[in-house]
């Protein structure tokens, strides 16, 4: 099939582009948010095409997948058709809902034409999903290797701007984690993270790597924290099991379903995980241990292939 996407989600794209189709990303001059065209910093197939405003207009489309709300009349703009309608469409929702947990209704709710595509369970439960038609494709993780060594007594943190968004990825709660193990934060807009919590540098290094060279840079960690109140299940979270890292994470979310008991240890109570980096500093075996389990859950539940298979089936079901 040619499936017309917009790059919005790197991480999440560069799995989803790994099946057998064409994929047909928009790009313009600016290479705007609408525009992006082929991801500079992820490896991705031939099979992404860049196609321009202009030429997806004549261009051969058999479903159009949907990430944003303002796609859908973008989609018409562009190509003459209605998503749902002319062609065949899904909506990718990759959050929870933001302005309140349960009453939140989603931009395609009304609809019965646009299949409602949820990331996890949790989001599908918290979103007012309406009449729209609604499935879950958990995500996929190209497995980067078990790179962990932990010969760095730190505790690996991946937040993009942590600053603007403060106590919804727990930055607030930093200044007290990084009492138990010092932190290395990376991701975009991390830089004078240390000055805004008050923090010593040697308790709060930031950095903003490339994929290809972040994964190494968290294996180096002893551990990974994911403080995070209220966003979807972090891409990174995952990608640091399959590194081989031990979790510190809060039961929120979706995480209490992809970290199992014995691959870290998930829990509302900051005294609980400052015991528990404390542990993971302490005992490089015990880190080690937990870690090798830790990716083999990952493995099991959110590998490739899985997410690849789960999208076949769905897109078969929308454009048969």
């Amino acid at each position: 099939m040619n499936i017309l996407i917009w790059h919005v989600h790197g991480s999440w794209l560069t799995s989803f582009v790994q099946g057998p189709h064409t994929y047909l990303v928009p790009v313009t001059p600016d290479r705007g948010p609408d525009g992006l065209g082929r991801a500079r910093t992820w490896t991705w197939p031939p099979s992404v095409v860049e196609r321009t405003p202009e030429e997806l207009r004549e261009s051969e489309i058999d479903l159009v997948v949907l990430q944003r709300p303002h796609e859908i009349d973008l989609t018409h703009a562009w190509t003459g058709r209605r998503p749902g309608r002319d062609v065949p469409a899904v909506y990718v929702e990759h959050n929870s809902p933001h302005e309140t947990p349960v009453d939140t209704v989603h931009p395609v709710a009304g609809r019965t034409d646009v299949p409602l595509v949820h990331v996890t369970h949790f989001n599908r439960l918290m979103w007012d999903n309406g009449r729209a038609p609604t499935s879950v494709v958990e995500h996929g993780i190209i497995d980067p290797g078990q790179l962990w060594t932990g010969t760095e007594p730190r505790a690996a943190v991946v937040v993009n701007e942590p600053v603007r968004r403060g106590r919804t990825t727990g930055t607030d709660l930093l200044p007290r984690l990084a009492g138990a193990a010092p932190l290395h934060v990376f991701g975009m807009g991390t830089e004078g993270l240390a000055r805004h919590l008050d923090l010593p540098p040697e308790l709060c290094r930031t950095s903003e790597l490339t994929q290809d060279r972040l994964h190494p840079a968290m294996a180096r960690c002893r551990v990974y924290l994911h403080p995070v109140r209220w966003t979807s299940l972090g891409l990174s979270l995952l990608e640091a099991m399959f590194l081989g890292m031990p979790v510190v994470a809060l039961a929120t979310t979706e995480v209490r379903e992809a970290v199992p008991p014995d691959a870290g240890v998930v829990s509302n109570r900051p005294d609980v995980l400052d015991d528990a980096l404390r542990h993971f500093l302490a005992d490089a075996a015990y880190a080690e241990r937990t870690g090798n389990r830790a990716r083999a859950a990952a493995r099991a539940r959110y590998g490739v292939q899985r997410f690849l298979d789960d999208w076949e089936r769905l897109m078969k079901e929308v454009t048969r």
